[in-house]
């Protein structure tokens, strides 16, 4: 899925010469309010994959991003594109680590994603918030060709190139903020539905504790 804006950046980063006769895959395909398909078909790749963790329009492949490796290969297609999938998904380094194994090398990484100010999403979860300068930490292991802000909405859009020789950057103690603690963190996250579990668990709580208090305080005076 993807809004206008990044749609247009799509295709202000895209040329049909990219994309004639290349394996193009898109991790997070399933189409909400738009999608690079559309336009990428006409240019006549040689094959598109939709992929995404549930069936839907523009799902070819039903799998997680998590496992996506070990679903196609490593070095497998010319062009990968994400878009609005990384804020969602729990395990941020090994998906992005996938989308960089099954590119090939030389071939070309296209992300959208959500930065800090955009309000909770979760589909079914929203856990992280990336900006322009932990996209240019992240994918230091790539060439950078394109990087600009959403004009639109709190947003990033990242084009990159793998190179011939790819070393893997290590990101293991690199911290992003995550929406959900409301701080930069390197350890995993837990949902929404865990904290709104934590916090009623704490509001009853207090006040079969206070319940008790009282009970205990009137036991007390009843023997004065």
């Amino acid at each position: 899925m993807c809004n206008i804006s990044g749609i247009i950046w799509g295709m202000r980063n895209l040329t049909r010469q990219d994309v004639f006769g290349k394996k193009v895959i898109e991790v997070g395909s399933y189409n909400v309010n738009g999608s690079f398909r559309s336009f990428l078909t006409a240019w006549s790749p040689s094959e598109y994959t939709g992929v995404d963790i549930s069936d839907g329009p523009g799902v070819d492949v039903v799998c997680n991003a998590e496992k996506i490796t070990d679903k196609f290969g490593k070095e497998r297609f010319d062009i990968v594109i994400s878009t609005e999938l990384l804020e969602h998904v729990q395990d941020w380094r090994k998906v992005i680590s996938n989308l960089k194994d099954i590119c090939k090398p030389d071939g070309l990484i296209l992300i959208s994603t959500r930065s800090h100010g955009f309000p909770y999403h979760g589909y079914p979860h929203d856990f992280w918030r990336y900006e322009i300068e932990d996209m240019t930490a992240i994918f230091a292991d790539c060439e950078i060709l394109s990087l600009e802000k959403d004009q639109l909405a709190p947003g990033v859009f990242l084009k990159v190139r793998k190179p011939q020789h790819y070393i893997r950057k290590d990101l293991q103690n690199y911290p992003l903020y995550n929406i959900v603690k409301n701080n930069k963190t390197i350890l995993p996250p837990v949902t929404k539905d865990y904290w709104n579990a934590y916090f009623l668990f704490n509001i009853i709580f207090k006040i079969e504790f206070k319940r008790l208090l009282h009970s205990g305080i009137d036991f007390i005076f009843s023997f004065l």
